[in-house]
């Protein structure tokens, strides 16, 4: 069934009644299977497994990445060829959008665990309890979904804003289920090359799976007489530095600095490869131009000068100058500023994205009659007693684990309700979910009223852009379902589940990866931050705190210089892009990102996406060979490819180091 759509006009001058009348009658697909027990175990299992990998890839980067329509193709794979083996029917096209809900929640459970929860922990260095944090994310998340759908009656239904990440999803399921489904199985297979090649490769360059396979599985330790390891080095420049101490030779420095202590470093990392294709190449311009300018210059002046210098630890110990330090001491100050003022300025410019949230509704905008879905929608109720009940029991769970005073979480419950409606206006009509810029306005304004307790503005921020994200991400999971004519009820529930399995794979994960016991079994929040996970979207929300704490007064001038001209250049960069609708290839949050992001990661991703670009650019025209197949309309599958095979290997190292 080719996917129906109102005209304008009838968006325009129907009511709500009426649309849903025609939806109901011409959309609905009253009988076909949704939520199964197979399509809701199918997303639980992906949903542990892109989970996984969003925690990976945003540990390293910050960024959160889509998993909608990789748990598509995937299910879609899985299902097509048991249909062919004749071990299981086929899919259909509202399981398979099911499934790709339950693993797209799943996969936005992270996004609390590399901003908010582990700036807070490095903070406070208290070290949250799993079970502490497992119950305070599944409550936060689930208060988002019923928050969504009071909202989902007004965006979808009446308005039918374009959502459009979701509506590209429910295309491309359209299009596997309206065909033969050939395309589909050549993405799923391309996605799954690409992921055993880059998978290969990770063990080839991990210690961890190297000594399980050379020492635990070949005993090469007994016959070999192995002591350490062999393996490839990931930095490709080791061996040159290998080479150099051992002839003498020259080192790479800058006004003194050797390019390993400033982080530049020549990495071959198919993740971030992966990644900066889907970046882009003017996001990844960005945030290399914003790498060079700190690591190249400004970082080497602010040593010369002593802004930057090894610095004692607690023990009386020397810490020695490296990137994490770099940044720490000087860089960060103007790496936030330069994040937060092009955001705000970003979502200021969008003005539309607020004012039409109030536009004044006539009486041809309310329901007239009998509301023909109230057996399939999900109750109203429900969100008018689970939003107040959540809601108060996320303020006294945050005011219990993490100490919040009470009356500021009750402070932040109407700001939690304004910037979610404000997020997911944006994501309808852009895609876009403003979560950084909001999370800062509750930040600062929550720092006004307690500066001495950091968790006072960090652990509502994390509460606001949760709840957001979770809300303006469910409904556009929604948007595909609508387009197909799926049960929305069956979705909410599909959601909670995704919520379940992303909580269930990302905390324990959270702990192997980033909080690893010593040597007596004694975990610490200084394991957090490390040269493979750099957490930059963290490293801005401690920054954020710590200046709320500290004041400017107890920064170097250098940097409060160093701020001043970042803010200046946000607002003149934002503006340019606005001015030329979009066509000025500078971002100011990305130019701030690339100075958090460790260098070699900036790298990478700025390869991958001069390589993708190019691909693209030489293969767009030719439409019909294999060419353009492989690199413009299977760009996304490749790139999927690289970031699961390499994230699943990297995660299974670091799991292995720490058990073996």
């Amino acid at each position: 069934m080719a996917l129906q759509h109102l005209t304008d006009e009838q968006i325009t001058s129907w009511t709500r009644a009426q649309k849903d009348e025609w939806w109901f009658n011409n959309v609905y697909r009253h009988d076909m299977p949704q939520l199964t027990l197979r399509s809701g175990l199918t997303g639980f299992l992906l949903g542990i497994v892109l989970t996984a990998t969003a925690l990976y890839v945003g540990a390293k980067t910050g960024v959160g990445i889509g998993v909608g329509l990789t748990s598509v193709i995937m299910a879609f794979a899985l299902f097509k060829a048991l249909s062919n083996a004749r071990l299981a029917r086929d899919f259909s096209v509202l399981e398979n959008n099911c499934t790709q809900s339950i693993a797209t929640a799943a996969g936005y459970t992270v996004m609390p665990l590399i901003a908010g929860l582990p700036a807070y922990m490095m903070v406070t260095g208290h070290l949250i309890p799993w079970w502490q944090l497992m119950l305070w994310l599944i409550v936060v998340s689930v208060l988002g979904v019923l928050v969504a759908f009071p909202m989902k009656r007004r965006f979808i239904n009446e308005d039918q804003l374009p959502f459009p990440e979701g509506r590209a999803c429910g295309v491309v399921l359209e299009s596997l289920y309206s065909g033969d489904g050939g395309e589909g199985m050549y993405k799923a297979r391309l996605l799954g090359k690409v992921a055993a090649f880059a998978a290969i490769y990770q063990a080839l360059v991990s210690d961890g799976w190297m000594k399980l396979v050379q020492f635990k599985l070949l005993m090469m330790d007994k016959w070999a007489g192995l002591t350490a390891p062999w393996y490839l080095h990931e930095r490709l420049d080791q061996y040159y530095y290998d080479w150099a101490m051992k002839a003498d030779a020259y080192i790479p420095k800058i006004l003194g600095t050797d390019f390993r202590v400033l982080g530049l470093r020549l990495t071959l990392d198919m993740a971030m490869i992966g990644v900066g294709g889907l970046m882009g190449l003017a996001v990844a311009s960005s945030c290399m131009i914003g790498a060079a300018l700190n690591f190249g210059l400004l970082a080497p002046l602010m040593i010369q000068a002593g802004d930057i210098a090894p610095r004692l630890n607690v023990d009386g110990s020397l810490v020695p100058l490296n990137r994490a330090e770099i940044v720490n001491q000087w860089s960060l100050w103007w790496a936030v500023t330069m994040m937060v003022v092009g955001a705000l300025v970003g979502l200021l410019s969008k003005p539309e994205l607020i004012t039409s949230i109030f536009k004044r509704r006539s009486k041809r905008d309310e329901v007239q009659g009998p509301d023909i879905l109230r057996d399939i929608e999900l109750p109203l109720w429900l969100s008018y007693i689970g939003v107040p009940v959540l809601g108060l029991l996320s303020i006294w769970l945050t005011h219990s684990f993490f100490g919040v005073p009470l009356l500021l979480g009750v402070i932040s419950l109407p700001l939690i309700l304004v910037l979610t409606v404000i997020c997911t206006n944006a994501m309808a009509l852009t895609s876009w979910t403003p979560t950084g810029a909001l999370s800062k306005i509750t930040q600062f304004t929550m720092g006004a009223l307690d500066r001495s307790n950091p968790a006072s503005n960090l652990l509502p921020a994390t509460m606001t852009s949760d709840v957001a994200a979770n809300a303006a991400n469910l409904l556009s999971d929604i948007k595909p379902g609508y387009m197909l004519g799926g049960k929305p009820r069956h979705q909410a529930v599909g959601h909670c589940i995704g919520i379940l399995a992303g909580t269930l794979a990302s905390v324990p994960l959270f702990y192997l990866l980033f909080l690893p016991p010593d040597a007596n079994g004694v975990r610490s929040t200084a394991t957090i931050v490390s040269d493979q996970f750099a957490f930059p979207a963290a490293l801005q929300w401690k920054g954020v705190a710590e200046l709320i704490a500290k004041g400017l007064s107890q920064l170097p001038h250098s940097a409060l210089v160093s701020m001043a001209v970042a803010a200046v250049m946000a607002v003149v960069i934002e503006v340019l892009r606005i001015r030329t609708r979009g066509r000025f290839p500078l971002s100011a949050v990305s130019i701030g990102l690339g100075v958090v992001l460790p260098p070699e990661a900036v790298i990478c991703m700025f390869i991958g996406a001069v390589f993708f670009w190019v691909m693209r650019a030489r293969n767009e025209s030719r439409i019909g060979t294999a060419g353009h197949r492989r690199w413009v309309e299977g760009m996304e599958p490749i790139c999927a490819g690289l970031i699961s095979g390499a994230a699943l290997m990297g995660i299974g190292n670091a799991i292995i180091n720490v058990l073996i």
